[in-house]
C-alpha cells in the first residue's frame, strides 16, 4: 500500500538488506554448516544413528526450507547412507499446515521425497506427547513423541526479532515449537508477558527465553541451523551448530542490522512484514509493538494486516471480544495464574497493552470489519482511510513516523 507523505517523513526499516549478495542461499547453508559453531559437522553427528527427526516451520514462518533442507539432508546420508529422515512440523499452537503450504514451503522435489516422512506436530494431543522434565518456571516440560524417541534431533529456523522472545529461532523450535499445549501455556504466562525484559530483541533475564533453552536441553537438540533472511524472504547469512551459541552468534549478527532508534510521533503506521504473518490478526500484535516503542502518548498506531486467515484462533479473538471494554480484559490477563493460563492469551495480553494506551486503527481485508471491532480496534478499508482518520483524532499537523515492517526491527 502507497501513502503520500513529506520527504522528510522518519522511516525505521532494518538494514539487512545491505547483505544483499549474489549468492544463492543454498550455498551461503552449506558454507555455515562446514564451519559449524561448537559443534561437530552433521555427518559426524549422523554416524551410528539409525534415525534423525528434523524440526521444521510451519506455514506462518518465511523459513527458506529449500536453502536448508537438502544441505541437511546431504550431510546426514554422507555420515549415514542409511539413516531414516523424519520430517516433523513445528506448528506450536498454530493450526495444522496444510498439504498445499508444506508443498508451497518445501518446493515440489522436497515434498515428494519426504511426504511419506512428514508429521504435524499437535500441542492439543497429549497422546502424541510425553514429560521429560520440569521448566525452570514450574510447568511440566512435554514434548513431541516423535522427537524424543529419534536418536537424533535437529533443527531449522530462521532468526528475526520476536515480540516477547527476544529474537526467533533457536531454542523456540522446541518451546514453542513442538511442545504440548500444557508446557506452552507455562511459558506463556501472564506474569512473564508482563515482563519487562520479554520484549523485542531481549534475550539476557527474559524470563520466556531461559524457559525455552530449558526445554531444547531436555529435548537434547543436537544441531541447528538457522538463516538471516533480507525483505524480499532471501537467505543472506547462516549459523549452524550448537542450539545454544550458534543462535546466541546469529542474534548478535543480526542486532547490528535490525537496531533502530525511536522516532516519537503521533502517529505510527506499521505492518506484519505481508505473507505469510499477516494472514491473520493473531499475528498482528508483532508489528504492533515496533509501533508501541516509538509513538507518543495517547498517539494512534495504524496497523496493515489482510488477515484473510480471520483471527488465527478463537480463544484468542474471545479473550478480548467478549470483554465490555478493553481494560476489563487486560485486568483479567494481569490476574491470570500461571497454571491457569488460557490458550492464546499471551498475544492477546499484548494486544490488550497497546489497546488499552493508544487508539490502534486496523488496515484489514474487507471481510474481516467486525472481526476487527470485536477486538476493540477500529477498522479502515484502505491506508488513505486510516491516515485521514488519525490526523482527524490527532489534527492535521500530527507529526508521523512509519515502519514498513515492524517484524524486521527492534526500535530502542
Amino acid at each position: 500500500m502507497d501513502l503520500s507523505v513529506p520527504d522528510d517523513t522518519p522511516v525505521l526499516t532494518s538494514r539487512v538488506d545491505q547483505l544483499a549478495s549474489d549468492r544463492a542461499g543454498i550455498d551461503i547453508v552449506k558454507d555455515a554448516m562446514e564451519h559449524p559453531i561448537d559443534s561437530p559437522r552433521l555427518n559426524e553427528l549422523a554416524k551410528g544413528k539409525d534415525d534423525c527427526v528434523i524440526i521444521i516451520s510451519d506455514h506462518t514462518r518465511p523459513v527458506p526450507s529449500p536453502d536448508i533442507l537438502p544441505n541437511m539432508v546431504c550431510e546426514l546420508r554422507e555420515g549415514n547412507p542409511s539413516i531414516e529422515i523424519t520430517l516433523l512440523v513445528s506448528t506450536g499452537f498454530h493450526r495444522p499446515t496444510t498439504v498445499e503450504e508444506l508443498k508451497e514451503k518445501l518446493g515440489d522435489a522436497l515434498y515428494e521425497e519426504f511426504k511419506d516422512h512428514i508429521v504435524i506436530h499437535d500441542a492439543h494431543d497429549p497422546s502424541t506427547n510425553v514429560k521429560v522434565g520440569v521448566l525452570p518456571s514450574g510447568p511440566d516440560c512435554i514434548i513431541d513423541k516423535v522427537a524424543m524417541d529419534a536418536s537424533l534431533l535437529i533443527a531449522e529456523g530462521f532468526i528475526e526479532p520476536h515480540f516477547f522472545a527476544g529474537f526467533s529461532g533457536g531454542r523456540k523450535s522446541i518451546l514453542p515449537g513442538i511442545a504440548d499445549a500444557v508446557t506452552v501455556m507455562g511459558n506463556h504466562c501472564s506474569k512473564f508477558i508482563d515482563s519487562p525484559y520479554s520484549r523485542t530483541g531481549i534475550l539476557d533475564g527474559n524470563p520466556m527465553h531461559e524457559d525455552m533453552l530449558a526445554a531444547a536441553r531436555m529435548a537434547k537438540l543436537a544441531y541447528i541451523v538457522n538463516v538471516v533472511i533480507d525483505e524480499k524472504k532471501k537467505t543472506v547469512a547462516a549459523f549452524a551448530g550448537n542450539f545454544e551459541t550458534a543462535h546466541r552468534k546469529g542474534c548478535d549478527f543480526i542486532e547490528e542490522y535490525v537496531c533502530v532508534k525511536p522516532r516519537p510521533a503521533d502517529i505510527v503506521i506499521t505492518t506484519n512484514g505481508g505473507y505469510p504473518l499477516d494472514q491473520n490478526a493473531y499475528q498482528s500484535p508483532k508489528g504492533m509493538t515496533a509501533a508501541e516503542a516509538t509513538v507518543k502518548k495517547d498517539g494512534v498506531i495504524i496497523m496493515l494486516a489482510s488477515c484473510l486467515d480471520g483471527t488465527g484462533g478463537d480463544f484468542f479473538y474471545h479473550i478480548i471480544a467478549d470483554e465490555p471494554d478493553i481494560e476489563t480484559a487486560y485486568q483479567k490477563f494481569l490476574a491470570t495464574p500461571q497454571e491457569e493460563t488460557r490458550p492464546d492469551q499471551w498475544c492477546s495480553q499484548i494486544l490488550a497493552r497497546i489497546v488499552r494506551k493508544y487508539t490502534v486503527i486496523f488496515v484489514a481485508d474487507p471481510s474481516q470489519k467486525e472481526m476487527i471491532e470485536g477486538l476493540k480496534m477500529i477498522y479502515a478499508p484502505d491506508l488513505d482511510v486510516a491516515y485521514a482518520l488519525a490526523r482527524k483524532i490527532k489534527g492535521e499537523e500530527a507529526s508521523l513516523t512509519c515502519i514498513p515492517n515492524g517484524i524486521s526491527v527492534v526500535v530502542k
